[in-house]
């Protein structure tokens, strides 16, 4: 089956009126790309600042069009788009695309990935057919964040290697996916717990675990802001961690300082990742004002990850 993308040029405060016409005359599955919109986006989510896709932010200055997909048989469909768009005033542009499965080819941006010295992540539909011997973290990614493809989670990934022993205990912070308690698991931990404040969250890094072979209570995987909630905060403190993960962002990481000293013991391993080189003084600061002793720092890229531990 071949396909047209229509583009569909206008001013950025015209592209919700031009959508709701487009929308209005039958034509749905419309992709917006606006720099305002775009722009609000990001005031609505500073606390996840720090992994906006710079290129994609640049990709989108002074943009303020509309994509739509038609297949190149239906005439009567794209007629109707015309004479809406010349009726409009809007400028157009037809595109033929490459025939291509589309529902499949979405997985080529998923190759398995190779971290550390002995971990491969690996994509679901990938699972049976590796060959490899590195233990495998198996995800069904794109469902929310953690697909092992960004440096801060690598660089977790690869401090677990080393501070994640058999028969240990994990506490998540901000679990996303689930693939930082899964790989606490194949590394021989004997209990992981994940905890994210989105709900989807939950079920998604439940799910995740089945693909590895793990359930409750080997991974349990909780929803809630240890920040905000006491409840939470004193169940997750009363019990006795080995090590600690928190790969979210600077900012969420500081606010979480204060507490993080109670899920520590004597000998807790804690690893704080998702930290722009920028934030890094910010952020062993705030570490270092909680009493908490950051051990080692590690890099990549622009990114930076800490191992640390609570002071005697």
């Amino acid at each position: 089956m071949a396909w047209l993308e229509i583009t569909i040029d206008t001013a950025s405060r015209e592209v919700e009126t031009v959508a709701q016409g487009l929308t209005a005359r039958g034509f749905s599955d419309l992709v917006i790309e606006d720099e305002q919109e775009f722009e609000e986006f990001l005031e609505e989510n500073r606390a996840y600042w720090d992994y906006i896709d710079e290129n994609l932010q640049q990709q989108l200055q002074g943009l303020s069009r509309i994509k739509l997909y038609l297949e190149d048989t239906d005439e009567a469909s794209l007629k109707r788009l015309r004479a809406y768009a010349e009726e409009a005033g809007l400028p157009t542009t037809v595109s033929p695309l490459a025939q291509t499965d589309w529902e499949e080819s979405w997985k080529e941006n998923y190759p398995p990935q190779e971290i550390g010295a002995d971990l491969v992540v690996l994509p679901c539909w990938l699972a049976q057919d590796y060959e490899g011997s590195r233990k495998q973290v198996i995800l069904d990614p794109g469902l929310t964040f953690g697909t092992g493809a960004h440096p801060s989670t690598q660089m977790v990934m690869e401090a677990m290697e080393q501070a994640v022993f058999p028969g240990a205990r994990c506490l998540d912070l901000g679990s996303g996916s689930g693939i930082l308690s899964i790989t606490a698991l194949r590394l021989g931990a004997e209990q992981a717990v994940g905890v994210d404040i989105d709900p989807k969250a939950e079920d998604i890094a439940r799910e995740n675990a089945g693909y590895n072979g793990f359930s409750s209570p080997e991974f349990t995987a909780l929803t809630g802001n240890v920040t905000s909630d006491k409840e939470l905060m004193e169940r997750l403190a009363a019990e006795s961690w080995d090590v600690v993960l928190v790969n979210i962002v600077a900012d969420v990481i500081i606010g979480l300082a204060p507490v993080l000293p109670l899920f520590l013991g004597e000998n807790t391993k804690l690893i704080c990742s998702g930290i722009l080189d920028s934030r890094l003084n910010d952020v062993t600061a705030a570490l270092t004002a909680a009493g908490i002793t950051v051990e080692q720092t590690r890099a990549k890229e622009d990114w930076r990850c800490v191992c640390a531990h609570r002071e005697a």
